[in-house]
């Protein structure tokens, strides 16, 4: 990510940066409220054939216009369910269980219509969204409900990396010598956590798989791979990538499961 703001890393405190971070968040969330026309909910339930499988989505998201990295986005919704994009009309609906918001879209979030800080509130959803320090292939157990957090915006930046808060979703390099050796390609590097990271200083940060409680009660564990278009590899990563283009697999088990199991 090429954050064009005039600061050295640390030159700033972090309360500070997080504050003029959450006024571009809110502006940028702002237009979405504004623009979004209700239509009717629908709670049918599914049909569908992608429980027991890895499902894998590519390149959901979009390109940057050239010098203009904080453009207001229209936040992204994503049908865990149906494995495809779900259009902002929508929002106030229970078709979507993800949503990409906030600074390069990089904030996520589940669907809640129970919360009144949500994207989904006033909606019969009951989602929420939760993240755990495993390897994808080692969630096997669904935790408990109470677990998962409600509120939008809720997971970014991980805290071991430049400018993160908490556990996050994916590691942010600003400098780029946390994980290569610097040089201008290799800053502002986002590295998605799905696999361990080993930083130049030794230290490994765990993978991290993300689980979400769906609009409808479904769940699904998530793992996050790339956000640059067309490259899935770490060490391809560069600056000048096209960005936002979110890579992840996950797999999808019905309301009631105990469970996340492959039978497919």
């Amino acid at each position: 990510m090429n954050m064009k703001i005039n600061f050295k890393k640390n030159a700033i405190p972090k309360a500070l940066l997080l504050s003029f971070f959450s006024i571009l968040f809110l502006a940028s969330c702002s237009g979405d409220d504004a623009n979004t026309t209700p239509v009717p909910d629908d709670d049918t339930p599914s049909s569908t054939t992608n429980y027991y499988k890895v499902l894998r989505m590519e390149n959901f998201g979009y390109t940057l216009a050239d010098g203009n990295e904080y453009e207001d986005k229209t936040t992204l919704y994503f049908s865990l369910l149906d494995n495809k994009e779900v259009g902002s009309e929508y929002r106030k609906t229970t078709r979507w269980d993800l949503a990409f918001s906030g600074l390069y879209s990089s904030f996520m979030s589940g669907n809640n219509g129970a919360n009144t800080g949500n994207f989904g509130t006033g909606t019969s959803a009951i989602g929420g969204i939760y993240i755990v320090e495993k390897p994808f292939a080692d969630v096997t157990e669904i935790p408990a409900d109470n677990v998962f957090k409600t509120d939008k915006e809720i997971y970014w930046a991980d805290e071991n990396g430049s400018f993160g808060s908490g556990i996050g979703w994916y590691f942010y390099d600003f400098d780029g010598d946390m994980v290569r050796d610097g040089v201008y390609e290799n800053r502002h590097i986002a590295y998605a956590l799905g696999e361990p990271l080993t930083l130049t200083s030794g230290k490994t940060i765990p993978a991290r798989t993300i689980i979400v409680k769906t609009a409808k009660g479904d769940y699904a564990k998530i793992k996050m791979i790339s956000v640059y278009k067309n490259i899935f590899e770490r060490k391809d990563f560069t600056r000048a990538a096209p960005k936002m283009y979110f890579t992840f697999e996950y797999v999808l088990v019905p309301k009631g499961s105990t469970k996340f199991e492959i039978k497919k």
